[in-house]
């Protein structure tokens, strides 16, 4: 029999996102298969290229006739990559996200696939037999006993190499049958037990959420819970009651930083196996961890949008915890909501998906209110905690009255009495690095990135000046380099700079610094939980990394040091996301009996998002952005559909989206057109970039047409430039 295949080939290019059609030879008929990686001559020159098996044929697709059909060359390895379900999901993907089939693809595939990853084996030793007759002495008996003790741990020659034993002796006793060799399945990620957590008495809040998610013929929730009602005691029971069903459960979180909780908080109530997956793993590690779910040894994972992916089979429950949190929205392609793709998920398996924040997005909520999910609400702290007090400090007036600190009176004060009384402090800044720029007060000049269009950042631990945008680096100098004079001057202020004040206010005080440029390593998050927790820091300083997860009983006074920081970004989610911060930061003090205090600085108290975020009133804030967003027609009352141009040469690129602008605006008539105008970023990484940005009644149809045509003009126009088309960015920079 005559089999065909069809092949997504492994190039990214728009234009080439087809599904071509190969022949397969005769002795591949037994092995090929869907979602298998294959070798493949493409174009006119018969250039080997990769790609994978999508579809397989048994005769001739129509789709080919007219042309000669070449044979596919070699099938890379035996593992088959995705399934016709994932082939689901990767249509999903690419028809709502407008994303080419390998960018869907690279998705689900496991992690190196690329790379030829595969499993590692051993061989260890086991013990065969009992030791007997003349082998019954040294120094057989010392390596017996030593398999015997740690049987599966040891190679013969690490067994050689750790107790300094003879590996001829230890060859000897495997040619007599004493011990034996065989393979075993090495796991390059780690594991951690912990201690048993007893069970916890839940409030009526628990009870009514547990019980509505449980028995409800919804498959959608949304709790809202507010900082400190007991949302995880929730997904542990949720996760309790499906492994009893025998289901597979996904936790997403927004950040790795708030795994090391998460994880012992389940492990230690359920004492079972929990993957955590997340960037800092190795290839290798995440193969493992992808090969251990594919053969169910696992049973629940916890990481970032990504482990949506896992190739889990009888997957019953996804959390998505903060689901507010920017990062659960891709910004490379494919540029997917992981949200909307849990719930195409669980759709599609019959699964629940159950999504939870004190500050949920605005879309999120009103999708809540009409009914989309079942909205839970979770007003109350659990029994013995209660919200905190939360004071805001007008910076003005400090100033006016001679306070020049980056510790308002109040704060200050509140700092020292924590300290008194051994408890913990957490300072906010979203900002890192010791200065936002470096200026000459001279001239004026200012460092700039050569590739971006931003100011360098100065990082004094380092002493280096950082882009923080491509990561271009350079040294400070003494002198202008423009005018020469000695008046350069530190302006602004970020984590670094926040932490050597500290350290100077408070001299006697533990203080640590959690940010991108501290938590490099791949414990680094674990290692500062564990002293957090231990009470080992008094004052931990941190970026948004810090404003959630963190439940800490000890922690009784936050400070936030500017909170006008997101309020000035040009953005139209500006307020959402302040008011975001501010609450989930809030949420840390007085999480156990102890009372919390929080201390908001800022330099525009009357903001509504901050007077609201005084107040913890998500509803009224809710109430007067909803206002806005309907005025704008922003979402969630309509979509966004935002189209960039970038290129090397910024004439070129002018030109050719003021083409594209004139021609969408005669073509598209019955949509808001806007631009074209440069990013509020000019150029990133030496790509001058220009944007317009398309709002009204977009659909997947209509979404779909807007990128051909945008593809089609610019490519005609100028194939050197690069084309985004995203819908419902998280931001317009």
């Amino acid at each position: 029999m005559e089999l065909y295949a069809g092949i997504v080939i492994e190039v990214d290019h728009y234009g080439l996102d087809n599904i071509f059609t190969y022949k397969v030879p005769k002795e591949m008929n037994d092995t090929i298969a869907i979602g298998k990686r294959v070798t493949i001559p493409f174009g006119v020159s018969n250039k080997k290229i990769d790609g994978y098996v999508y579809e397989i044929y048994y005769c001739r697709p129509e789709s080919s006739n007219g042309y000669r059909i070449k044979y596919i060359k070699e099938i890379k390895d035996d593992i088959e990559h995705f399934t016709e379900e994932d082939k689901r999901v990767i249509q999903f993907i690419k028809d709502k996200y407008l994303a080419t089939y390998i960018d869907c693809i690279r998705l689900i595939t496991p992690p190196g696939a690329d790379k030829g990853s595969k499993i590692k084996i051993e061989k260890k030793l086991y013990i065969e037999k009992p030791l007997d007759g003349k082998f019954a002495k040294e120094p057989y008996m010392s390596i017996y006993n030593e398999v015997q003790c740690n049987e599966g741990k040891y190679s013969k020659s690490a067994l050689s190499k750790s107790k300094s034993l003879s590996l001829s002796s230890i060859n000897t006793l495997i040619k007599h049958q004493y011990i034996k060799e065989e393979e075993k399945r090495i796991l390059r990620y780690s594991s951690r037990n912990y201690i048993r957590e007893e069970e916890k008495n839940l409030t009526l809040q628990q009870s009514m959420a547990l019980t509505t998610i449980n028995d409800s013929f919804y498959n959608k929730f949304l709790i809202h819970g507010v900082t400190g009602s007991g949302k995880t005691e929730v997904f542990i029971r949720l996760i309790e009651e499906n492994l009893k069903k025998d289901k597979d459960v996904i936790i997403l979180v927004p950040e790795i930083s708030l795994t090391p909780q998460m994880v012992e908080r389940i492990k230690g109530r359920l004492q079972i196996e929990i993957g955590v997956f997340h960037s800092k793993m190795s290839v290798g590690e995440k193969y493992d961890f992808w090969y251990s779910i594919k053969k169910k040894e696992i049973k629940v994972a916890i990481g970032p949008r990504s482990a949506l992916f896992l190739p889990f089979s009888n997957l019953g429950l996804i959390i998505i915890d903060e689901e507010h949190e920017n990062t659960y929205k891709s910004e490379t392609d494919p540029k997917y909501d992981a949200r909307e793709v849990a719930e195409f998920l669980m759709d599609m398996k019959g699964g629940k998906v159950v999504l939870a924040s004190a500050t949920p997005s605005l879309e999120s909520y009103t999708k809540g209110k009409n009914g989309h999910y079942k909205l839970i609400e979770m007003e109350d702290r659990i029994p013995g905690a209660v919200m905190p007090k939360i004071e805001v400090v007008d910076m003005r007036s400090e100033l006016s009255n001679g306070n020049s600190s980056i510790f308002s009176k109040s704060l200050y004060e509140k700092i020292n009495d924590r300290l008194e009384k051994k408890e913990q402090i957490i300072l906010f800044l979203n900002r890192r690095g010791d200065s936002s720029f470096v200026s000459c007060r001279a001239c004026g000049f200012v460092y700039k990135c050569p590739n971006c269009d931003v100011s360098l950042t100065l990082h004094r631990s380092e002493n280096i000046l950082e882009c923080h945008y491509c990561g271009y680096r350079t040294r400070p100098q003494i002198k202008c380099p423009k005018c020469k004079s000695k008046y350069i001057k530190f302006f602004g202020i970020g984590t670094e700079k926040v932490e050597r004040l500290t350290k100077k206010a408070f001299p006697n005080a533990n203080i640590e610094r959690m940010d991108l440029d501290t938590m490099k390593g791949r414990n680094s998050f674990s290692e500062v939980y564990e002293r957090l927790k231990n009470n080992e820091i008094d004052i931990l300083i941190g970026t948004q990394m810090i404003t959630k997860g963190f439940d800490f009983k000890n922690v009784t006074l936050v400070g936030v040091l500017a909170a006008d920081l997101t309020l000035n970004i040009p953005q139209y989610k500006s307020a959402e996301r302040t008011f975001q911060l501010l609450t989930q930061v809030a949420g840390r003090a007085g999480r156990g009996t102890k009372e919390g205090e929080v201390v908001i600085q800022t330099y525009t108290p009357g903001n509504y998002a901050i007077q609201r975020a005084e107040k913890v009133d998500y509803k009224g804030f809710y109430n007067d952005e909803v206002d806005i967003r309907q005025a704008m027609k922003y979402p969630p009352f309509g979509e966004i559909l935002l189209v960039n141009l970038f290129y090397s040469k910024e004439d070129e690129v002018i030109d050719t989206i003021n083409v594209l602008a004139k021609e969408m605006k005669a073509k598209f008539t019955n949509l808001s057109i806007l631009g074209p105008v440069p990013c509020p970023i000019l150029k990133i990484n030496n790509n001058f970039r220009y944007q317009i940005i398309i709002k009204g009644e977009l659909s997947q149809n209509i979404n779909k047409n807007i990128k051909d045509f945008v593809y089609n003009i610019v490519k005609k126009k100028n194939s050197n430039i690069k084309i985004s088309v995203d819908i419902n960015p998280n931001d317009l920079l």
